[in-house]
């Protein structure tokens, strides 16, 4: 094609040449009307012309002197023979680096835009000034076993690590204005990692707080949680104190069950227990009054009693305990029989604690069985009132009628109190005690005929 066009090119340049001679022929023509022109000057300038027309005949014919069909009628050849116009690449040019230019200008705003919105919503600029609550309830988190591994690549065994619903965090943090776009914050999270950073629980989070600082402030010790105190009575068992926490909104009681039962705590006072069962923990949690987060985690909350219970029960009294040839399950499940069964009044200066502990260590020393209905009742929290026949009837090693020794577990988590009185029991020579309903109070007895007399009197219907 290109040799085509330089043939096109070639006979036009050749056409102009021609006419200019053909301009200097009539010109010469003109000036001989005045002057005469020598023969051999008029024969070169037609010799010249005519080579020039051989040189416009060689582009048509072949070396043989045939004909060269160059134009074919098709789209292509009309193109090449049509006559060669001024180019329009210079005007197209110029209009498309403007059109280029604008392109880029306009991109750059965009993205300028955007880059700026996000920028505003991840720094928490432009907000107004305001306080959200968000809770992130424990339902959204899931629990998982990891590999640990020292500096040098090697595993040093696993941890149990907890991920948070991102996508429920974000709907969340949304809904309460404290961002604009789920997308970035949920990008951020993935890069900062902030699904093992942030907590169950409920959170006061300011709008000035960035997405940094949201995450930061989603965890316990923050300053932004959300925290109420509980205060656990003395004796309460595992199951009341789980209904308790319930209430006043610090976890459920199905995630403190679960958590009693199998989450890891590192006590050495629990080492040798087995999981599985939440009682196993029943007596370890020790009363008192505690600043729950609002939402926290089961296991963190328990882990609150068991700390507190590992900085009372000190190595003295576990040495007193093991004077008496007695085990902590053994002292705890004493402990907590005293807590229900004896009466306390400070103002009235009543505690029988001391006495109910001697009562408890004399029918065990004589084998006899300790007819402790509290004990009975462990396994029925739901009832009120005294026993029933059938409960008394029940086949359980918590029926104290029926058994000899002390029930399996503690039946409720004892103050020091009853500790000190487990460890400490006063020197008597009483099996038997009653209620007396005139003064709320016990009355002790050392024989079954004085203490069958009083049950007599009294009306414990």
């Amino acid at each position: 094609m290109a040799g085509e066009i330089e043939k096109i090119n070639e006979i036009f340049r050749i056409h102009d040449e021609k006419k200019k001679i053909n301009d200097e022929e009539k010109q010469a023509k003109e000036n001989t009307a005045s002057r005469n022109v020598p023969e051999e000057e008029k024969k070169d300038a037609h010799k010249t012309g005519r080579q020039k027309v051989s040189a416009v005949d060689k582009l048509f014919i072949d070396e043989q002197g045939d004909e060269v069909p160059n134009y074919t009628g098709d789209e292509e050849s009309e193109r090449d023979f049509r006559p060669v116009r001024q180019s329009r690449e210079s005007k197209s040019g110029c209009l498309g680096g403007v059109m280029y230019f604008v392109f880029v200008v306009c991109v750059s705003v965009i993205l300028a835009c955007v880059a700026w919105m996000a920028a505003s919503d991840m720094l928490a600029l432009n907000q107004g000034d305001f306080t959200a609550t968000v809770t992130l309830p424990s339902s959204i988190f899931e629990t998982e076993t990891v590999d640990t591994f020292d500096e040098d690549g090697n595993k040093t065994g696993t941890e149990r690590v907890s991920r948070a619903d991102i996508d429920f965090v974000a709907s969340e943090l949304k809904q309460a204005g404290l961002i604009e776009y789920e997308w970035l914050f949920k990008f951020f999270c993935q890069i900062s990692h902030a699904d093992t950073k942030v907590t169950p629980g409920s959170y006061e989070l300011k709008s000035t707080f960035d997405y940094r600082a949201l995450i930061q402030n989603m965890q316990p010790g923050s300053g932004s949680a959300v925290t109420i105190k509980v205060t656990i009575p003395e004796g309460y068992s595992l199951e009341q104190i789980f209904r308790k926490l319930e209430e006043n909104g610090v976890c459920s009681y199905n995630d403190l069950v679960e958590a009693a039962a199998n989450a890891n705590y590192k006590y050495s006072f629990l080492e040798g227990i087995e999981a599985g069962d939440m009682t196993r923990l029943e007596g370890f949690l020790f009363p008192d009054t505690y600043e729950f987060y609002v939402g926290m985690q089961a296991s963190s909350a328990i882990n609150k009693f068991l700390e507190r219970f590992n900085n009372v029960f000190t190595a003295d009294m576990l040495k007193q305990a093991s004077d008496r040839g007695l085990t902590l399950n053994q002292v705890l499940t004493v402990a907590s029989l005293i807590e229900k069964e004896a009466a306390v009044d400070t103002e009235k200066g009543i505690d029988e604690r001391g006495l109910v502990a001697s009562v408890i260590y004399n029918r065990l020393n004589a084998g006899m069985p300790l007819g402790i209905d509290a004990s009975i009742l462990y396994l029925y929290p739901d009832h009120e009132g005294g026993p029933t026949a059938e409960m008394l009837a029940q086949d359980s090693p918590y029926n104290t009628r029926l058994y000899t020794g002390l029930p399996p577990t503690p039946i409720g988590n004892p103050g020091l109190a009853a500790i000190q009185a487990a460890l400490n029991p006063e020197t008597t020579s009483y099996y038997y005690y009653a209620l007396d309903t005139e003064t709320n109070t016990h009355r002790f007895f050392t024989n079954d005929y004085e203490f069958n007399n009083f049950v007599a009197t009294q009306n414990y219907g």
